[in-house]
């Protein structure tokens, strides 16, 4: 995260628990915020894809959707602006 530069904005996918304990995040509270890890297709605090636009990311999103789906059961991943997400905001 270090290495980000400041000025551009950044775009990631998120994700959002559907439920208490869901099956993709054991132990997490409902409506928990997730990033998605770009490699594992999976939610990630610490691990996550990066898109220089809202447009890579939908395109990565629509590419890896059977993945994602398979991995994240019942949720809804969008694109979030990372500066958003970071502050709460998305």
């Amino acid at each position: 995260m270090d290495s980000l530069d400041p000025r551009r904005p950044y775009w990631a996918a998120a994700v959002e628990a559907p439920s208490r304990d869901w099956i993709a995040a054991p132990g997490c509270r409902p409506h928990a915020r997730f990033l998605v890890d770009g490699e594992g297709k999976v939610p990630s605090r610490a691990r996550f894809a990066l898109f220089e636009s809202r447009a890579d990311c939908l395109a990565w999103l629509i590419a890896n959707r059977r993945e994602l789906s398979e991995h994240m059961p019942g949720a809804t991943i969008r694109p979030v602006s990372l500066a958003n997400w970071l502050l709460g905001l998305a």
